[in-house]
Protein backbone atom coordinates (compact mmCIF):
# COMPACT_ATOMS: atom_id res chain seq x y z
CA UNK A 1 0.00 0.00 0.00
CA UNK A 2 1.67 3.55 -0.88
CA UNK A 3 1.97 6.30 1.35
CA UNK A 4 -0.56 9.36 0.94
CA UNK A 5 1.13 12.36 -0.64
CA UNK A 6 1.60 14.85 2.30
CA UNK A 7 -1.38 17.64 2.40
CA UNK A 8 1.62 20.23 2.85
CA UNK A 9 2.29 21.69 -0.26
CA UNK A 10 6.11 21.97 -0.54
CA UNK A 11 8.02 25.61 -1.05
CA UNK A 12 11.42 25.68 -2.25
CA UNK A 13 13.22 23.46 -4.37
CA UNK A 14 13.32 20.34 -5.13
CA UNK A 15 15.90 17.12 -4.21
CA UNK A 16 15.94 16.69 -7.79
CA UNK A 17 16.67 19.99 -8.96
CA UNK A 18 19.02 20.44 -6.09
CA UNK A 19 20.94 17.66 -7.44
CA UNK A 20 20.95 18.72 -11.19
CA UNK A 21 22.43 22.04 -10.32
CA UNK A 22 24.96 21.23 -8.09
CA UNK A 23 27.67 20.34 -10.20
CA UNK A 24 27.05 23.43 -12.74
CA UNK A 25 27.24 25.45 -9.32
CA UNK A 26 30.20 24.18 -8.61
CA UNK A 27 31.47 25.00 -11.86
CA UNK A 28 30.70 28.13 -12.10
CA UNK A 29 31.89 28.58 -8.76
CA UNK A 30 35.38 27.15 -9.69
CA UNK A 31 35.71 29.84 -12.89
CA UNK A 32 35.03 32.31 -10.50
CA UNK A 33 36.84 32.15 -7.68
CA UNK A 34 39.90 34.04 -8.31
CA UNK A 35 40.19 38.00 -8.50
CA UNK A 36 42.26 37.61 -11.67
CA UNK A 37 44.95 39.02 -10.80
CA UNK A 38 46.06 36.85 -8.24
CA UNK A 39 49.23 34.23 -8.61
CA UNK A 40 48.48 30.86 -9.05
CA UNK A 41 50.25 29.08 -5.94
CA UNK A 42 52.82 27.29 -8.71
CA UNK A 43 53.90 31.22 -9.64
CA UNK A 44 55.84 31.98 -6.43
CA UNK A 45 55.90 35.44 -4.49
CA UNK A 46 55.26 38.49 -6.14
CA UNK A 47 57.49 41.40 -6.44
CA UNK A 48 55.83 43.08 -3.27
CA UNK A 49 56.02 40.19 -1.92
CA UNK A 50 59.89 39.42 -2.73
CA UNK A 51 60.53 42.89 -1.59
CA UNK A 52 58.64 42.39 2.05
CA UNK A 53 60.80 39.43 2.43
CA UNK A 54 64.12 41.49 1.54
CA UNK A 55 63.12 43.97 3.88
CA UNK A 56 62.48 42.06 6.87
CA UNK A 57 66.12 39.84 5.75
CA UNK A 58 67.37 43.18 6.33
CA UNK A 59 65.71 44.12 9.56
CA UNK A 60 66.81 40.76 11.23
CA UNK A 61 70.59 40.94 9.83
CA UNK A 62 70.60 44.81 11.07
CA UNK A 63 69.67 43.57 14.81
CA UNK A 64 72.14 40.43 14.44
CA UNK A 65 74.65 43.11 13.64
CA UNK A 66 73.63 44.87 17.05
CA UNK A 67 73.63 41.51 19.10
CA UNK A 68 77.20 41.21 18.01
CA UNK A 69 78.33 45.00 18.73
CA UNK A 70 76.54 44.19 22.19
CA UNK A 71 78.54 40.88 22.38
CA UNK A 72 82.31 42.02 21.21
CA UNK A 73 81.55 44.92 23.71
CA UNK A 74 80.61 42.93 26.49
CA UNK A 75 81.89 39.74 26.38
CA UNK A 76 80.01 38.90 30.24
CA UNK A 77 76.26 38.98 28.01
CA UNK A 78 77.22 36.31 25.82
CA UNK A 79 76.48 33.49 27.04
CA UNK A 80 72.60 35.15 28.14
CA UNK A 81 72.53 36.71 24.50
CA UNK A 82 73.71 33.79 22.56
CA UNK A 83 69.88 32.22 22.37
CA UNK A 84 68.61 35.49 21.64
CA UNK A 85 71.46 36.25 18.96
CA UNK A 86 70.90 32.74 17.08
CA UNK A 87 67.04 33.03 16.93
CA UNK A 88 67.90 36.03 14.93
CA UNK A 89 69.65 34.66 12.34
CA UNK A 90 67.45 32.04 12.20
CA UNK A 91 64.99 35.01 11.92
CA UNK A 92 67.25 36.42 8.82
CA UNK A 93 67.08 32.82 7.12
CA UNK A 94 63.86 32.66 6.88
CA UNK A 95 62.83 35.86 5.30
CA UNK A 96 65.80 34.73 2.80
CA UNK A 97 68.59 36.42 4.22
CA UNK A 98 71.81 34.99 3.38
CA UNK A 99 73.51 35.55 6.18
CA UNK A 100 74.59 32.86 8.37
CA UNK A 101 76.52 34.10 11.12
CA UNK A 102 77.26 31.78 14.22
CA UNK A 103 79.60 32.79 16.76
CA UNK A 104 82.75 31.20 17.20
CA UNK A 105 83.83 28.23 19.82
CA UNK A 106 84.20 30.63 22.30
CA UNK A 107 80.80 32.19 22.10
CA UNK A 108 81.85 35.64 20.84
CA UNK A 109 80.86 36.66 16.80
CA UNK A 110 83.51 37.56 14.55
CA UNK A 111 82.73 41.20 14.30
CA UNK A 112 86.17 42.90 15.76
CA UNK A 113 85.50 44.67 19.46
CA UNK A 114 84.95 48.07 17.54
CA UNK A 115 81.62 47.71 19.59
CA UNK A 116 79.72 50.26 17.58
CA UNK A 117 76.21 49.34 16.07
CA UNK A 118 75.33 50.43 12.82
CA UNK A 119 73.83 53.95 12.94
CA UNK A 120 73.52 53.82 16.46
CA UNK A 121 76.85 54.83 18.12
CA UNK A 122 78.73 53.01 19.94
CA UNK A 123 77.80 50.46 22.87
CA UNK A 124 76.29 51.54 26.43
CA UNK A 125 78.86 51.25 29.21
CA UNK A 126 77.13 49.12 31.13
CA UNK A 127 75.60 46.00 30.69
CA UNK A 128 72.02 46.86 31.94
CA UNK A 129 72.02 49.79 29.45
CA UNK A 130 73.75 47.35 26.45
CA UNK A 131 70.42 44.99 27.24
CA UNK A 132 68.13 47.93 27.19
CA UNK A 133 69.24 49.45 23.87
CA UNK A 134 68.87 45.64 22.11
CA UNK A 135 65.53 45.56 23.91
CA UNK A 136 64.64 49.01 22.25
CA UNK A 137 65.97 47.83 19.03
CA UNK A 138 63.79 44.24 19.44
CA UNK A 139 60.64 46.24 20.14
CA UNK A 140 60.98 48.46 17.42
CA UNK A 141 61.23 45.85 15.17
CA UNK A 142 58.54 43.67 16.72
CA UNK A 143 56.10 46.73 16.06
CA UNK A 144 57.32 47.52 12.66
CA UNK A 145 56.18 43.81 11.55
CA UNK A 146 53.20 43.66 13.60
CA UNK A 147 51.89 46.60 11.07
CA UNK A 148 53.21 44.92 8.01
CA UNK A 149 51.77 41.93 8.73
CA UNK A 150 48.58 43.49 7.85
CA UNK A 151 49.35 43.89 4.52
CA UNK A 152 51.13 41.26 4.06
CA UNK A 153 49.89 38.05 2.26
CA UNK A 154 49.02 35.01 3.81
CA UNK A 155 52.16 32.98 4.39
CA UNK A 156 54.25 35.95 4.46
CA UNK A 157 51.72 37.23 7.46
CA UNK A 158 51.79 34.36 8.88
CA UNK A 159 55.94 34.71 9.30
CA UNK A 160 55.73 37.98 10.10
CA UNK A 161 53.56 37.71 13.06
CA UNK A 162 55.50 34.63 14.10
CA UNK A 163 59.00 36.63 14.48
CA UNK A 164 57.56 39.70 15.46
CA UNK A 165 56.14 37.55 18.82
CA UNK A 166 59.52 36.20 19.04
CA UNK A 167 60.90 39.73 18.84
CA UNK A 168 58.62 40.78 21.86
CA UNK A 169 59.58 37.65 24.39
CA UNK A 170 63.24 38.72 23.61
CA UNK A 171 62.00 42.27 24.88
CA UNK A 172 61.00 40.38 27.48
CA UNK A 173 64.02 38.35 27.83
CA UNK A 174 66.19 40.97 27.70
CA UNK A 175 64.62 43.85 29.85
CA UNK A 176 62.86 41.05 32.86
CA UNK A 177 65.40 38.69 33.14
CA UNK A 178 68.54 38.76 35.73
CA UNK A 179 71.24 40.93 35.11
Amino acid sequence: MPFPPSPRARSGPRRRSLLAAGPAALALAGCTSGSGDAPEPGDGPSAAERRARARAARDSEGLLERYDAVIAARPALARRLAPLRAEVVRHAEAFGGGRKAAPSATGSPSPSPTASAPGNGAVPGSDREALAGLAAAERELADRRAKELLAAPGELARLLASVAAAGAAHVFLLTEGDA
